[in-house]
């Protein structure tokens, strides 16, 4: 990369930290650190991309810890147009990985498994598929939702997927912007498949790896008491972004926003969803499971799947 293109790059995204960071006066911090960096040198011997986006990305983050706050590295090239990545990328990785469902399973004992990875896609683009796995997943007794392979996504995704364990409408979080202006996201009021009992038990999987939006299904169903979560303490990524394209394979993502969820007045931003259940994310799935069957047998011992899930137990570590 030449010099004066990587100083455009950095006096760009100085500006645009400035101009939009939900936190103004963090932004001004941030933005003259980079202009001190600029400066000192640190980018001069830098020759891709790659390595642009790394340096920048630390010393953006190098003020508050702000994950979402990043210079991304793009191996395919970006759309020539300065709009949010985020729309093809999310058509391309939903295509790919059918919408996000990776896995849609019944354990013995009439246990249901959802994996969703790598992403919760938007309604638009795979809404059709996770009402697909969730009309499969209705008649199970319990539910597991892994989110351990979750690296972010669309909170309309994650207000429709709430909107199968709640009989009514529940306040998922009002999110904040830098100007005052409060917008509130609730759980869908509809769904075209029948909801998820009440009285279900629901337990999610987290790993240090869930994040952004991963994080919010995890955060947003413990706190409104209807999961237990179960696995590792999770990424720390709270803050919706804006993506602008600096480079052909640059993006630099700034959080516009804050979410306040209504039970905690704060979000997991920084901290991270705190499990219920703290385990290895690789145990994670077994101590749940069992939990769930343990559950269940005590409960109705002479229930149909009673047998199987006894077995299921008897080989769980």
């Amino acid at each position: 990369m030449r010099q004066d293109e990587i100083t455009e790059i950095v006096e760009r995204a100085a500006k645009l930290v400035t101009e939009q960071y939900v936190f103004p006066d963090a932004a001004e911090r941030i933005a003259a650190h980079l202009g001190d960096q600029l400066r000192s040198g640190r980018y001069a011997d830098v020759t891709d991309p790659a390595a642009l986006g790394a340096l920048v990305t630390a010393d953006l983050q190098s003020v508050n810890g702000d994950r979402h706050l990043r210079l991304k590295h793009h191996a395919a090239a970006l759309p020539e147009r300065d709009e949010d990545p985020d729309e093809e990328f999310w058509a391309r990785e939903a295509a790919a990985t059918m919408g996000g469902i990776a896995r849609v399973q019944r354990l013995a004992g009439n246990v249901g498994l959802l994996d969703i990875r790598p992403c919760l896609f938007p309604p638009q683009i795979a809404g059709d598929a996770m009402m697909a796995a969730l009309r499969l997943l209705g008649g199970t007794d319990a539910l597991l939702l892994d989110l351990r392979g979750n690296r972010g996504g669309s909170p309309d995704m994650v207000a429709l997927i709430c909107g199968w364990f709640f009989a009514e409408p529940a306040h998922l979080h009002t999110m904040h912007d830098r100007a005052g202006t409060t917008h509130q996201f609730w759980s869908a009021a509809y769904l075209p498949v029948p909801g998820y009992g009440a009285g279900k038990s629901v337990h999610v999987l987290t790993s240090a790896q869930t994040f952004s939006g991963g994080e919010e299904l995890a955060y947003d169903l413990q706190q409104l008491g209807r999961a237990t979560v179960t696995g590792e303490r999770t990424g720390g990524g709270a803050h919706p972004r804006a993506g602008h394209r600096m480079h052909p394979h640059l993006e630099l993502t700034v959080p516009v926003a804050r979410p306040v969820n209504p039970v905690t007045g704060t979000n997991w931003e920084g901290c991270g969803v705190t499990p219920d259940v703290e385990v290895p994310a690789g145990a994670a799935q077994d101590v749940a499971y069992r939990r769930v069957l343990t559950d269940l047998l005590a409960a109705d011992p002479q229930r149909p799947t009673a047998d199987e899930a006894r077995e299921a137990l008897a080989t769980l570590p």
